[in-house]
């Protein structure tokens, strides 16, 4: 199987982290995770895919291991991660992927497949998210991204992750522990907080106009598949609803054991995924 590499790319002048996996000479598959994520959350089913797909997980500047933003009001937006991902595509050569994206990654690649870069990407996966945010859904992330947590030990960042992710949905022992390793930083007193930018929810007040886009989700033609995690508060019943039936059309697939947002790591999860992929047109 397919084993992880790393690379520092420079994209829209900001160094990002992305995560390799599988054949550069493959088709190219873009896995990009959620507000407060990196892209090593997509571990097993980018190994998995990787047998097929050339796979890149970016960690979004201000996460992971990516360069944080100088210019957090602009360059934390929506508007912003999908330049950062057109010019991420330009740094690989790579003139269409296929994409899936989780929570706010679900959101660039909407922004993407409504532009004129539209044909920049394939068929797309969208995890749990739709063009329209919930205000009560918003305010319930701002609550665990707004102050960083401070941790003694990676024992209690990983009781902490598993708490605040327990929507999350049913996940191996191995998906928890990475993601705790994967997910914190040392601060200068030497104890634990979590990998990425507190400045990151700006996007939340600097770009109101991001959280509803019914306009551009109108304007998508590309083949999509939309996941649901039935208790989601994120995608909530009545805006699935609304996209089944306008944009394109998507093709929906509800998780009844999880909320926002499913992990895709489980073997079935990665089968009904790799089935919309390869699927014809």
């Amino acid at each position: 199987m397919s084993a992880p590499r790393h690379a520092f790319v420079t994209a829209a002048g900001h160094e990002m982290h992305v995560t390799e996996w599988g054949d550069p000479a493959a088709r190219p598959l873009v896995m990009w995770h959620g507000l407060a994520r990196t892209g090593r959350d997509f571990d097993e089913i980018a190994q998995a895919l990787s047998d097929r797909y050339f796979v890149l997980c970016p960690d979004t500047i201000g996460r992971g291991l990516s360069q944080w933003s100088d210019a957090p009001d602009v360059e934390y937006s929506v508007t912003h991660y999908a330049r950062t991902a057109l010019a991420l595509l330009d740094a690989y050569g790579i003139a269409q992927a296929d994409w899936i994206g989780t929570s706010m990654g679900g959101l660039i690649g909407m922004w993407l497949a409504a532009g004129p870069d539209a044909a920049r990407l394939g068929r797309m996966v969208i995890n749990d998210i739709g063009p329209e945010l919930p205000a009560d859904a918003v305010q319930r992330i701002l609550t665990y991204t707004s102050d960083l947590p401070d941790f003694a030990t990676l024992a209690e960042a990983e009781h902490w992750l598993r708490q605040v992710y327990a929507p999350f949905g049913p996940a191996r022992e191995a998906f928890w522990s990475r993601m705790a390793r994967t997910s914190v930083r040392r601060r200068a007193n030497g104890r634990l907080t979590l990998h990425f930018d507190p400045r990151i929810t700006v996007q939340f007040t600097a770009s109101p106009q991001e959280l509803v886009t019914w306009d551009r989700w109108d304007r998508i033609a590309l083949p999509v598949l939309v996941t649901q995690g039935a208790t989601s508060d994120i995608l909530p019943d009545e805006v699935l609803d609304r996209m089944r039936g306008t944009g394109p059309r998507p093709q929906v697939q509800v998780f009844d054991d999880c909320g926002h947002a499913p992990t895709l790591s489980r073997p079935d999860d990665i089968a009904m995924v790799r089935r919309f992929l390869s699927a014809a047109s």
